[in-house]
């Protein structure tokens, strides 16, 4: 549901005795059954919305209504703002227009006190602008198709009825039913490419705990893994992992003890630590980094000597 677009429907009822959905559906680019149910959702928080047929209808406040700021504190309005702000900050599609209404409301300045930018570093236009298209088919319930590229690197075709987007772990994630694999499925934005929001209408199922379902599906197995980083390393330490994990040592080093998941990313991400990284625990793992370096130095080499590395993938197999 885009609460942006409830907050603006309501300040156009305000301002017009009566709008049709049509008129509301061409303004915000999305369907008439949208609206609708825009409507319902309204009406069921107690604002007193209603929809007449015939010529002259359309979608109406109840006459005498009126929406007064002096119905809500000065700390709620203050929430309100902050609320919307907050939404804004995430680059939420369209909000800019609902706050600045929302500040002449309230007669607010709702000046700018939060920036935030989930999108990782050096990425482009395309997505950001993944972001409404994704909102788009949500909020219509319109089928998707698009590329997936798995933790493992291999490539699919999908096509998935798209239902929630979700942050976790630093990362945008796209819950959806699947019906290429016939289940509730969470994709990982950054791995889909090629999006198409079809024109293809799908019925909503029945919901799912989308959090705990992209926590089942990021992380199979983990392992208890301590580590040893350098006195050097603290701003890696402290923006990576609470400080109850966190053992600060004599020399100024820092051991760590996580729980982490195991398998190709554990790998790739305690290399990520380059010479900061001073001991891993237990065995397995370290022997697992150590057999991935001997892979990468044989690549480097036989690149550099015009070989080819066949031996290194069978080595690392």
């Amino acid at each position: 549901m885009a609460v942006g677009r409830l907050f603006e429907i309501l300040y156009i009822l305000l301002k017009k005795n009566t709008v049709t959905a049509g008129e509301l559906a061409e303004h915000f680019e999305v369907s008439t059954r949208t609206i609708y149910r825009d409507i319902d959702t309204l009406s069921a928080s107690g604002i007193p919305v209603y929809a007449s047929k015939g010529k002259g209808g359309g979608i109406s406040l109840l006459e005498g209504y009126s929406f007064h700021a002096s119905m809500l504190t000065d700390r709620e309005q203050e929430d309100i703002m902050a609320a919307l702000q907050s939404l804004a900050a995430a680059n939420y599609p369209d909000i800019q227009a609902v706050l600045h209404k929302m500040g002449l409301l309230f007669k607010k300045d709702g000046s700018h006190w939060l920036e935030v930018d989930f999108s990782p570093w050096g990425s482009g236009d395309q997505l950001r602008q993944l972001f409404p298209q994704l909102r788009l088919a949500i909020t219509d319930c319109r089928l998707i198709q698009f590329r997936y590229y798995s933790s493992t690197g291999r490539e699919s075709l999908r096509q998935a009825e798209p239902v929630q987007l979700l942050f976790k772990s630093k990362s945008w994630y796209l819950a959806a039913y699947c019906l290429t694999s016939d289940g509730h499925r969470v994709f990982k934005i950054n791995r889909m490419k090629d999006v198409v929001v079809t024109d293809k209408v799908f019925e909503p199922r029945t919901a799912v705990a989308a959090i705990e379902l992209a926590e089942e599906h990021a992380v199979n197995e983990t392992v208890q893994v301590t580590i040893t980083l350098s006195a050097k390393s603290a701003y890696r330490v402290y923006d990576e992992f609470d400080d109850a994990s966190i053992t600060v040592n004599e020399d100024g080093s820092y051991t760590i003890s996580a729980e982490l998941p195991e398998g190709a990313w554990l790998n790739g991400y305690l290399l990520s630590f380059g010479n900061l990284l001073e001991q891993v625990e237990p065995q397995r793992v370290r022997r697992n980094l150590m057999a991935q370096l001997d892979t990468i130095r044989y690549r480097l080499d036989s690149a550099q000597q015009g070989n080819s590395p066949v031996c290194a993938d069978n080595k690392e197999e």
